[in-house]
């Protein structure tokens, strides 16, 4: 009898702390997944005999209070408060979409960024603001806008950038509606964005929060009268040679911007730019070429060590913490920007890059 008190105890104990949420996440090695199968181009001359180049993800799972027991008890686990994934003010039902958002401006980025490493002079089109997250009970949310939702239009004056939305509504009164034009953005299941033909989304403007920060935008000083209740980025468009699209289905963030620019450039070039190095990278990408740090590090570096990899580019900054969770087999490299990626490549037996479309 004593025994069998003692198992229902232990099951209600179980069962309650399933249903307590700790508002904390867990960080596991995910999956080193090769670049270039997810790579389709048309339109430009590739290379049928791609090197492997593998980007690096990790799980992000929320947990309840026995999953947060239970992973104390694994290896390779790394917590991380929701603080921490979100701004203050922002839900975080808005995380997949914001990773899926990141996915999409890392792509735009890697294209852009591999395609001038080639050759190719390309400019950007400001487009207009891009919503990042928005702020639960605010105008936004209760008019319905989402991540990735790029606004183009305030009263009839066009936007074509986060400054611009933010000089707009600067000096609307609070109970003010505006009328915003918009691009709803659809995400799928599978975290591929579309953006819809723009229309007209009507709001009430908010009383300013207090401590409300300033925007930093040229010309737009001292306190905002209202209060919309978004987090906006600017919005660009580019004209690229050809087509090309990655299939990066259920992937989220801005991680694999290096990894994938790597491999475009080694999908449009002759030669072998790896040198025949099994290799793999992290590390977000900028349209300008520049690397910056991620997350979950030590995660990933187990994850590609596991799929084989023999040599893992990551942001200076966390070549110590790959270090530390690497073994003597991995060659680790830090870098800022992608040439340094480049030269690296080149100093290890790989080609100098050259286009096999001339560039124009």
């Amino acid at each position: 009898m004593a025994f069998l008190i003692t198992v229902g105890v232990v099951l209600l104990t179980v069962g309650v702390l399933q249903h307590v949420n700790t508002n904390d996440f867990s960080l596991t090695p995910g999956q080193a997944t090769r670049v270039a199968p997810l790579v389709k181009i048309d339109g430009l001359t590739t290379n049928l005999h791609a090197d492997t180049i593998m980007l690096a993800d990790v799980y992000l799972s929320p947990l309840n209070a026995w999953q947060w027991l239970t992973a104390h008890l694994q290896s390779h686990v790394e917590f991380v408060n929701a603080n921490e994934l979100v701004e203050p003010g922002i839900p975080t039902d808005e995380l997949n979409a914001q990773g899926y958002l990141e996915m999409s401006d890392s792509k735009q980025a890697a294209e852009v960024a591999a395609l001038r490493a080639l050759g190719w002079k390309l400019r950007g089109v400001p487009s207009g603001a891009v919503v990042t997250g928005v702020v639960v009970s605010s105008p936004a949310r209760k008019a319905g806008l989402s991540v990735a939702d790029e606004i183009v239009g305030v009263n009839g004056t066009t936007i074509r950038s986060a400054c611009g939305l933010f000089a707009a509504i600067h000096s609307i009164a609070a109970g003010a509606v505006v009328r915003l034009n918009v691009a709803k953005a659809h995400i799928d299941a599978k975290g591929v964005i579309t953006l819809r033909t723009p229309r007209v989304v009507a709001l009430t403007m908010a009383a300013a929060p207090r401590g409300q920060g300033a925007s930093g935008c040229a010309g737009v000083s001292g306190p905002n009268r209202s209060y919309l209740g978004i987090q906006p980025e600017d919005g660009f468009h580019f004209a690229l040679p050809g087509r090309i699209s990655i299939n990066t289905k259920f992937i989220g963030g801005p991680s694999a911007g290096l990894a994938m620019t790597l491999s475009l450039i080694n999908k449009l070039s002759a030669g072998t730019l790896t040198g025949h190095w099994v290799v793999a990278a992290t590390g977000t990408i900028d349209v300008n070429g520049n690397v910056g740090d991620v997350g979950g590090v030590a995660e990933k570096t187990i994850a590609v060590e596991h799929a084989g990899a023999q040599v893992f580019f990551v942001p200076k900054v966390e070549v110590p913490l790959a270090l530390a969770n690497a073994s003597s087999g991995l060659r680790v490299i830090g870098v800022d920007t992608l040439g340094q990626a480049l030269r690296a490549l080149h100093a290890l037996g790989g080609d100098t890059p050259v286009a096999l479309t001339t560039p124009r």
